[in-house]
């Protein structure tokens, strides 16, 4: 069959997509260029948030209406963590779907669909149970930037979070295991990667990632040492890693980070609350003085770092004058981008058992007020850098404009300009920047770059 993946969520969710996809196509299966031409769509879920919910159910609908229409009959499955979350409730929720399958048990999702396109029926694999747990690993290929997964699930239990519910406990990969995949993207023509965890710096602190003790040189903490042992790795341009938590702002991850020059420098590092108060009801594990310091170590380390963050506005309880710390907070530090959401309650959470009592119009104002305020802010950081020039990893054509091709800087700003015949995606190539917004950058390649 032809198949097509709508992916709702995170980057652990764009990844589990290319995953599933790598199965498929392993199966005999062809990937569709959109889901109109597909005899199946698969819509990968996300919980973190209801209205990430809402709309993957609301897509859903929309798909098995529309499925009965075609000749054959197009088949509608789902995956992930709202599937995870409702178990045999999302065939209530969403009456004709062909198949459901959890975030533990994606392995199966080439099986599962042999058997619907066999006749069988709505079918429903959401087993929580590790002991059958078996991570599919493969990649599609064509690409120049993947992910690669070096810790799943999250034991953290931050009030608001229904993530540890819905990916289970953390569990690190060996090591071996994840350089042996980049090398093998390395060779079919990879040049960036992203290494990913739910809260990436708890990475072989759980279980031991690494068979033996660090040779000479080498970082003695897990995270910092497979950073270490990625950047050797020849033919590799570029490693990334998110998403980071204060707690593993170490002075040996920011030596790395100073030291391997293919550790690019940017931080995704979510703040959430810029008040003490907040922070503590959050369940998050620091202060404002301890985030600030972590900080402090990367910029210090690693002068230029790009860091971006997370801010939740509206959290039960959060009174006029913690939101007024935030702002504060986020004007001292001076974030490259800060992605602010509402708060949401989410079943089976902390949170959710106390009173979501910020009323929905002030968590609105809340919102656009920080986001205005970031936007100015990433605006006047980006606009440092027009007459200047940047290296940025050539990506291909833009999303937004086909006559123009984009790509990103280091510190992960993404990049448009007008391309030259012989340039490809995977190479580096220097850009003067002419003109900024404050999510993107504008520019001309320069001399010498072909």
């Amino acid at each position: 069959m032809t198949f097509f993946i709508k992916t709702y969520g995170c980057q652990m969710n764009v990844r589990d997509s290319e995953a599933v996809a790598a199965q498929l196509l392993a199966a005999g299966h062809e990937l569709a260029d959109s889901e109109q031409h597909a005899d199946l769509v698969i819509v990968n879920t996300c919980s973190v948030r209801q209205k990430a919910e809402d709309k993957a159910l609301g897509k859903l609908g929309l798909l098995v209406a529309a499925a009965g229409d075609r000749s054959p009959r197009r088949r509608v499955g789902v995956i992930g963590c709202m599937v995870q979350r409702l178990g045999i409730a999302i065939f209530e929720r969403v009456p004709g779907l062909d198949f459901a399958i959890g975030t533990r048990r994606l392995s199966t999702v080439a099986r599962v669909v042999a058997r619907v396109k066999g006749g069988e029926g709505p079918i429903l694999d959401a087993d929580p149970d590790p002991v059958d747990e078996e991570e599919p690993v493969g990649h599609v290929p064509g690409a120049v930037t993947r992910f690669v997964n070096i810790l799943y699930g999250c034991d953290r239990r931050c009030s608001y979070c229904i993530v540890p519910d819905v990916r289970g406990h953390e569990r690190s990969r060996p090591a071996e295991d994840v350089l042996s995949e980049i090398r093998s993207l390395v060779a079919d023509g990879v040049s960036e990667v992203t290494l990913l965890g739910q809260s990436v710096m708890q990475y072989g602190r759980r279980n031991p990632a690494w068979a033996a003790p660090p040779g000479p040189g080498e970082p003695c903490e897990p995270l910092p040492r497979l950073l270490h042992a990625t950047n050797g790795i020849d033919g590799l341009r570029r490693v990334r890693f998110t998403t980071g938590h204060p707690s593993g702002c170490t002075e040996e991850l920011a030596k790395v980070m100073a030291e391997a020059p293919r550790v690019c420098p940017h931080l995704h590092l979510p703040l959430q609350s810029g008040s003490d108060r907040v922070l503590a009801r959050m369940r998050r594990g620091y202060t404002t003085a301890e985030y600030r310091a972590a900080v402090a170590r990367l910029r210090s380390a690693v002068p230029g770092i790009a860091i971006t963050t997370d801010v939740i506005v509206g959290f039960p309880a959060e009174r006029i004058e913690d939101f007024e710390d935030t702002r504060r907070f986020l004007n001292e530090m001076g974030f490259d981008n800060a992605f602010i959401f509402k708060y949401s309650p989410r079943p089976n959470t902390a949170a959710a058992a106390w009173t979501d009592d910020v009323p929905a119009e002030e968590k609105l104002r809340r919102n656009k007020v920080l986001l205005a305020e970031q936007d100015r802010r990433s605006e006047k950081i980006n606009g440092a850098l027009v007459g200047r020039e940047v290296e940025i990893l050539v990506e291909g054509v833009s999303q937004r404009n086909v006559n123009r091709w984009s790509g990103r800087t280091g510190t992960n700003k993404i990049t448009v300009f007008e391309p030259r015949a012989g340039l490809r995606p995977g190479d580096p190539a220097a850009v003067r920047i002419e003109r900024v917004t404050a999510q993107t950058l504008y520019g001309a390649l320069c001399r010498g770059t072909r």
